[in-house]
């Protein structure tokens, strides 16, 4: 667990909190100094120290020592974790899983001419936003499909039967399924 860290984390969570270093080292009871160091990623804090400063902060103890999210996520074409239909072309990779208290996910579609994929309803409150990258796809609920075409976007309730088809070889798009 890195210093700079916990103090990025300490700093982040003390501004939210509005609180001064003062009033922060009181309501933890450590001395100000000390949390001083700690922000300035000079301190080496010890597990009690860490959850006497969570508590302080009304925060989980891990939200000051996880490490931070990557500044910058990447997936270069064809790798991610992909899912292939049964009865169709159609592959989806996804991209991002929704964090937590975020419901969303965002896949990278791909499909060929054959049979539609269809799919039967989400969990209620789904909604699945599309953007064609190439190709042509039939897309959205089974009795309201929309022809789309490069640069295209769509939305549409995700908790009816719907369905995708591509109409081109190579046909491509994002999905971002929103589950509200």
């Amino acid at each position: 667990m890195p210093r700079e860290w916990v103090a990025a984390a300490l700093r982040r969570e003390r501004a939210k909190a509005g609180l001064s270093l003062s009033e922060l080292a009181k309501r933890a009871g450590i001395a100000k100094s000390t949390l001083s160091q700690l922000e300035a990623a000079t301190g080496n804090p010890g597990i009690e120290t860490l959850w006497a400063l969570a508590v302080a902060l009304g925060v989980p103890f891990s939200v000051l020592v996880e490490s931070p999210a990557p500044a910058v996520t990447v997936i270069r074409a064809g790798e991610g974790p992909s899912m292939r239909a049964e009865n169709s072309s159609y592959v989806g990779t996804l991209l991002s899983g929704g964090p937590t208290g975020v419901r969303r996910d965002l896949y990278h579609g791909a499909m060929e001419p054959g049979p539609a994929r269809e799919s039967d309803p989400h969990i209620p409150g789904s909604v699945e936003h599309l953007v064609i990258s190439t190709g042509r796809l039939l897309a959205g609920p089974r009795d309201e499909p929309v022809e789309l075409g490069p640069g295209d976007y769509m939305s549409y309730r995700g908790d009816v039967p719907h369905a995708y088809e591509a109409l081109e070889p190579n046909t491509t798009f994002v999905m971002i399924m929103q589950h509200i």
